[in-house]
């Protein structure tokens, strides 16, 4: 896992298995990026080979959170069966999930933003 800041939103990069024995320190990264007001987060769910209900649990803290200090959350997801489980549980439409980081920055930083190297 990996935090950068890009455009001035705050990127979590999650990879590998994401469960219970993973959560605690996932959440450290996501808490740390939504607790300031306005704050921008991204959370990047590309790497993730594996989510349970803990990955939903931190998501939705992480936006709940975002959205307590005035700021946004969004996600980053493309597997096909990450993006089945949003649906089924009838959160696709909360997340709106994006396919890159740069579809994923507020319109605002997403009209100057370069793409990366």
């Amino acid at each position: 896992m990996r935090s950068y800041l890009t455009q001035g939103v705050t990127v979590v990069e999650i990879r590998g298995a994401v469960d219970i024995s993973t959560a605690a320190e996932i959440r450290v990264h996501t808490d740390a990026a939504s607790a300031s007001r306005g704050a921008r987060l991204i959370v990047d769910l590309r790497p993730v080979t594996f989510l349970d209900c803990a990955t939903l649990g931190l998501l939705c803290r992480a936006r709940r959170r975002a959205l307590e200090y005035d700021g946004r959350m969004a996600l980053v997801c493309v597997r096909p069966w990450h993006l089945r489980i949003f649906d089924i549980l009838d959160l696709a439409e909360l997340f709106e999930p994006r396919a890159t980081v740069r579809d994923a920055l507020p319109e605002d930083t997403r009209r100057v933003a370069r793409r990366p190297r």
